[in-house]
């Protein structure tokens, strides 16, 4: 006699919720209110952590005058006419050192294990990142607001009027958060916020002061002045130079632009793609 079995129910895998898939991939709508909630957050960080605006705050006004009074006799003959070579070339050095501190204070973060609580949230990958760096346009137009006002001090005067000034003004913060992300990329592949700063400091140097942001490039070596003329903090410089100097808007200002555009496009994906696997 045979006996007959009834049939064993499958398995069938069940199909992903609708909550779940909008969980998972949050809209467009959600990630800009999510990283904008990120930086409410780096703000207030920010207000009770008053010592992370030291370097945006003091070193412009150190390296304005020290740089203006100790170089401007030998290299233009006097300050008055160093100063507009110099001011350019401070806001840049500052908008790199504050975006250098940019990856340093994400990592120490990391370390801490404040990005490990986001991982149960269901929010975009990028918004922890940008988020912070949001926050961080304040120390940029801090930074760059403070050495205007100490060259205005000092007895700079811009032949571009408060267009070109607020123009330069504009295109320091907008090359500070583009450079930004080159930290931020550091940050999410550097296993402290240690290493984060000496191989900061690595970049921030050669591309400081193997730029034409402290002397003329025209009395470097050949080998030398070859370099600045690629190295792309030469032409932030330019650029800020020609709108804050003469008021011009030059073909330096649209390659300093796409300079800025091709570095977020490059490190923006980079930094969120390794941010994310460590999720």
């Amino acid at each position: 006699m045979t006996t007959l079995l009834p049939d064993t129910p499958t398995a069938v895998p069940l199909a992903a919720s609708p909550d779940r898939v909008l969980a998972a991939r949050p809209s467009l709508r959600d990630t800009v209110n999510q990283s904008f909630a990120m930086a409410w957050r780096a703000t207030k960080k920010m207000r009770r952590n008053p010592e992370q605006f030291f370097d945006v705050t003091l070193q412009p006004v150190l390296f304005t005058a020290m740089f203006a009074y100790i170089f401007g006799g030998a290299i233009s003959g006097s300050v008055a006419d160093y100063l507009p070579l110099i001011i350019p070339g401070i806001l840049a050095q500052t908008a790199l050192t504050a975006s250098m501190a940019t990856g340093t204070q994400m990592r120490e973060d990391m370390d801490k294990g404040v990005f490990d609580r986001f991982k149960s949230l269901p929010i975009a990958r990028i918004a922890p990142l940008v988020g912070p760096m949001l926050a961080d346009l304040i120390r940029y137009g801090t930074a760059a607001t403070i050495t205007i006002a100490v060259g205005l001090a000092m007895g700079y005067r811009p032949g571009g009027g408060v267009l070109g000034v607020a123009a330069g003004w504009a295109l320091t913060i907008i090359a500070g958060w583009s450079l930004s992300w080159i930290f931020c990329w550091l940050g999410t592949v550097a296993r402290s916020a240690q290493a984060v700063q000496g191989i900061g400091m690595m970049i921030m140097f050669p591309l400081t002061f193997l730029s034409n942001a402290f002397v003329p490039m025209d009395t470097l070596p050949g080998w030398l002045e070859a370099f600045v003329k690629v190295n792309p903090v030469s032409h932030v410089v330019t650029a800020v130079r020609d709108l804050m100097n003469a008021g011009d808007l030059t073909g330096q200002v649209g390659w300093a632009l796409l300079g800025c555009a091709v570095v977020v496009a490059i490190f923006a994906p980079l930094a969120v793609r390794n941010y994310a696997r460590k999720m």
